[in-house]
């Protein structure tokens, strides 16, 4: 896969860098959503904090496409500096089995930094759905197999290897519906019966009782929805989330990753920036640099399994 054309322009920047002068001047922390989803607000949030710690602007560079393959090249392929940072999410620890001619490794290719949070999801039904929970679900589906419809954003997103997971485990067999955008007013229709979305997506429909939640995908429950069961109390072995945090290029001087983990773990812990993040769905969570990458190649070799389990192509 060739995205090497949008790395070009973060790799002028001159290599070297001093720990103890860092920073003299203005980073760059790329981004590989669109403008004004949730993950650029929660990159935004986050490095605006930053940059204050760090006495120096913060530019963002949204990159999307290429299921943020292009934001990450061109990080890979940027000065192993401290001065361009990117970004990242489950969907680079996914994208790296999905895509099978991607032009670099991500774990090889990004040293992680710090993780900002973990975003549970929660596995949602159209209310005309004849269950009222995860266990009747399973035993729904199991009676109509490939009746249900199941909801996703597309081949490959989240939501999709989430789900792709749930069937692993339960052995249910459904119908599975990719859109290009949003399914919520199918799914509010019961035109599509399931989905597996962010709890900051759903969240309003669930409150209205337009939706009917089932449970939330990480281990335990969700500050947002703590009424909601967690999956793992339904289905051993199950657990999924969405998770943030931030990685530079690969060679970036281990004194700079400290620094940066120490300062993004003091955002990540101011009481305003906790607060703005919970209300994002996100919860904040923090690690040291060895952790965050035992961590993501954790969720690398989980989803790579998820994967081939499914067959799962990239569009």
């Amino acid at each position: 896969m060739q995205v090497a054309a949008g790395a070009a322009a973060l790799t002028t920047a001159p290599r070297g860098a001093r720990a103890d002068t860092y920073p003299s001047r203005p980073l760059h922390l790329v981004v590989g959503f669109p403008a004004g989803l949730a993950p650029d607000i929660v990159a935004r949030l986050v490095g605006q904090g930053l940059s204050q710690r760090l006495r120096q602007p913060i530019a963002f560079a949204d990159r999307p496409g290429a299921g943020t393959n292009i934001a990450a090249e061109a990080v890979v392929r940027a000065a192993p500096d401290g001065y361009t940072l990117l970004f990242i999410s489950e969907s680079n620890a996914i994208n790296t089995s999905l895509y099978s001619q991607l032009d670099f490794n991500f774990v090889r290719d990004i040293a992680p930094i710090a993780i900002i949070g973990v975003a549970p999801f929660v596995m949602v039904t159209a209310p005309s759905l004849p269950v009222k929970g995860v266990a009747g679900f399973i035993a729904y589906a199991k009676a109509n197999p490939g009746k249900v419809k199941f909801a996703s954003p597309g081949t490959g997103s989240s939501t999709h290897i989430f789900g792709e997971l749930f069937r692993m485990l339960t052995g249910i067999a459904w119908l599975d519906v990719p859109y290009r955008g949003s399914f919520f007013s199918d799914l509010l229709a019961g035109q599509v019966q399931v989905s597996f979305t962010t709890i900051a997506d759903s969240l309003g429909y669930i409150k209205a009782g337009k939706l009917r939640p089932l449970a939330v995908t990480t281990a335990t429950r969700a500050q947002l929805l703590p009424e909601v069961p967690a999956m793992a109390d339904f289905v051993a072995g199950y657990a999924a989330s969405g998770w943030y945090g931030i990685g530079a290029p690969q060679g970036t001087p281990a004194a700079i990753v400290a620094k940066l983990n120490d300062d993004i773990n003091g955002v990540v812990a101011d009481p305003t920036t906790k607060a703005r993040l919970v209300a994002l769905g996100v919860e904040p969570a923090t690690m040291s640099p060895a952790a965050f990458g035992q961590f993501i190649a954790a969720e690398t070799e989980k989803w790579a399994k998820v994967i081939r389990f499914a067959n799962i192509k990239a569009e």
